[in-house]
Order: structure tokens, then C-alpha cells, then sequence
């Protein structure tokens, strides 16, 4: 019984901090939006708004360094699906300097998209059962992250 007690024990507990770190996520994207689309952060640099992010979202570990932000401005009468296409991009562990990712500020009335990616190690990822509750992406070297991904879309409020 002890073995199955603790496998059920470990599946519980590594999704329920999955669930809790995306729900945190989530949050910490909502009230930075908000910040954002009421002119509280006008003309936001790529860096403020990681620091938004990771203060209202208090439970990401090491959230500075693990956390890609993207912002385009998307054409509502002009739609460019282009500008969204493919995965969203998160950091690579591997490199030491990261990829850019798109960064625009809006102006007046303008459709914004921020899509956010934050990796997570897996609190059992050297386990077998960490293995198998993330798919066998893991790879025997070590644990691989997972990511989480927040998106939320948003017009800019006219401010002075």
C-alpha cells in the first residue's frame, strides 16, 4: 500500500503546484495588464514589465531569470496572424544570452497582445514519476523544465 499511497501523494503534489504557479502566473499577467492598459506603467520597458509580472505573481522561483515576455501590436481591421505564429518563446536554460522576442508599446486604442512563458523544474522531475506525469520529456541526464504560459489580450485606455 505504501508505494501506491506515495505515487498518488506525488502525482497530487506535483499538480498542485503546477496548478498553483499557473494560476499565480496568470495573475501576475492580469494586474500587470491592467497597469499597462490604464496608464499606470506608460511606455513600459521589457524589463519593468518582468518586474510587474514577478512581484504580483509572488510564487514564481526565480522569476526574473525564468521569465520571457513578448508584446506586438496587433491591426484589428488588418489582422496579421504572423505577428502570434508558432510557439510562444521562452528562455533557453542552455544559452547565457537569449533570444529577442517581439517588444512593442501601444499607443491610444491599440490592440495589444502579451504573451508570457516562465519555466518551471518539476519537483519530482528525477523520479520516475516525474518522468512519466510530464509525457517522458524529461531525458535521463537530468531534469528538463516545463513552461507555463500566460496570454492576455488588451486595448490601450486613452491617457494623457
Amino acid at each position: 500500500m505504501l508505494p501506491a499511497f506515495f505515487i498518488l501523494f506525488m502525482s497530487a503534489f506535483e499538480g498542485g503546484l503546477v496548478s498553483t504557479r499557473h494560476v499565480m502566473l496568470e495573475r501576475g499577467v492580469d494586474l500587470t495588464v491592467r497597469k499597462v492598459r490604464i496608464g499606470q506603467m506608460k511606455e513600459p520597458t521589457l524589463v519593468e514589465l518582468k518586474e510587474s509580472v514577478c512581484e504580483f505573481a509572488a510564487l514564481i522561483p526565480e522569476c526574473m531569470d525564468n521569465l520571457q515576455v513578448e508584446m506586438v501590436v496587433m491591426d484589428l481591421r488588418n489582422w496579421d496572424d504572423s505577428k502570434l505564429a508558432g510557439a510562444t518563446k521562452c528562455i533557453d536554460r542552455e544559452e547565457e544570452v537569449q533570444a529577442a522576442t517581439e517588444f512593442q508599446n501601444g499607443n491610444n486604442n491599440q490592440l495589444m497582445v502579451l504573451r508570457v512563458c516562465s519555466l518551471f523544474d518539476p519537483a519530482f522531475g528525477s523520479s520516475g514519476w516525474g518522468k512519466l506525469t510530464l509525457g517522458g520529456k524529461l531525458s535521463d541526464e537530468g531534469r528538463k523544465p516545463y513552461a507555463l504560459v500566460a496570454t492576455s489580450a488588451f486595448v490601450m485606455e486613452p491617457y494623457q
